[in-house]
């Protein structure tokens, strides 16, 4: 006989194995029907809940898990500063797992976190995520789960993220401004739904300049230092009109940096560049970088204070809690206009 647990439950009413838990746990968020219908069937079929298992769930580990694909990116280094901020303020802790950008190292962290060792979950997904049922399974076992920065959009749940696709916007219209024409576009994943915003930024703001859109000038890296930064020489050599790049993320603006100085291209004057980056050490690179800088501690802190809402009131995280905080443009000398440029727009302004 097959046995009477909450999957098996779940299975006869068409209900997921966390509306049924919910269910029967007397929960706020479930309807009164539905609570009914899941009584009536453990009740037919005998159910009897594991009273270990139910001991392990009641048991507070007092312990969140954050997700992140990587710290040297300086984003996620002040993220944290603000989730940790949250935890410390509700006296949990937080535990801390690099995917090294790596899907199958997701899905195995992802794994060890749903057997019940943190009481909720943040991440920011990998650029190498194919799919995302391993995530699905988080909240299919009641654990609640927060997305930051990068995100899977049809997991109905919280998510907290900048406005990239303005942002990209206004860095490709800066570059435009400050004379360049053929900008190439760095970036890590096709398949993240932040790649995709800050890509369709980049084409709009071309498109919107009368520039047509060349997939030649789009790099998608392999997060891999030296074969990045070989990638972009081999570019320049291949492109020599290249007069401006955009990196979407931190490290590939440095590696701008290191291959144009391995050619011997000088920034500003044969080559522009502006980045997504919250390098503090932006300001003290030769040139000064110009950098998209988001909102990085504020975002890990709004999240973790989603998440904890949820833990503390047991309740239920949805996608309605979502939030969108905006980043700033902080103009230094990788992008400065020559003194020509500078003089004919003030002629044009006079004219």
């Amino acid at each position: 006989m097959k046995s009477v647990n909450l999957k098996r439950l779940a299975e006869e009413l068409n209900l997921s194995v966390a509306t049924v838990s919910r269910a029967l746990n007397d929960r706020y968020d479930i309807s009164q029907p539905t609570k009914d219908r899941v009584r009536e069937l453990a009740n037919k079929l005998n159910y009897e809940p594991n009273p270990y298992a139910s001991g392990l769930r009641n048991q507070k580990s007092r312990t969140i898990g954050v997700v992140i694909p990587e710290v040297a990116n300086h984003f996620f280094s002040l993220a944290i500063n603000g989730i940790e901020e949250v935890a410390r303020a509700n006296d949990y802790h937080v535990l801390i797992y690099l995917t090294h950008e790596d899907y199958e190292r997701e899905v195995s962290v992802a794994r060890l976190l749903a057997g019940g060792r943190v009481e909720g979950v943040m991440i920011s997904v990998a650029s190498g995520s194919r799919d995302y049922a391993h995530l699905d399974s988080l909240q299919e076992r009641g654990i609640p789960l927060v997305f930051f920065d990068r995100v899977h959009e049809e997991l109905a749940t919280a998510k907290v993220t900048t406005n990239d696709y303005e942002s990209s916007y206004q860095a490709t219209r800066h570059l435009l401004d400050n004379g360049c024409r053929a900008i190439a576009h760095l970036t890590l994943s096709e398949s993240l739904s932040i790649g995709k915003r800050r890509l369709q930024g980049y084409v709009d703001a071309l498109k919107a300049a009368g520039i047509p859109y060349d997939e030649e000038l789009v790099v998608h890296a392999l997060a891999n230092k030296a074969q990045d930064i070989q990638t972009i020489q081999e570019l320049l050599l291949k492109r020599p009109d290249i007069d401006g790049f955009f990196a979407s993320i931190e490290s590939l603006a440095m590696y701008t940096y290191e291959a144009c100085r391995n050619l011997g291209l000088v920034i500003p004057t044969d080559i522009k560049v502006i980045g997504f980056s919250n390098l503090e050490m932006a300001s003290l690179l030769d040139p000064p970088l110009t950098t998209i800088t988001q909102p990085a501690y504020a975002i890990g802190k709004e999240a973790a204070t989603i998440l904890f809402r949820a833990i503390t009131k047991n309740a239920l995280i949805t996608a309605t809690q979502s939030l969108e905080l905006k980043s700033e443009l902080i103009v230094r000398g990788s992008t400065r206009a020559s003194v020509d440029m500078v003089a004919a727009k003030a002629h044009q302004q006079r004219s």
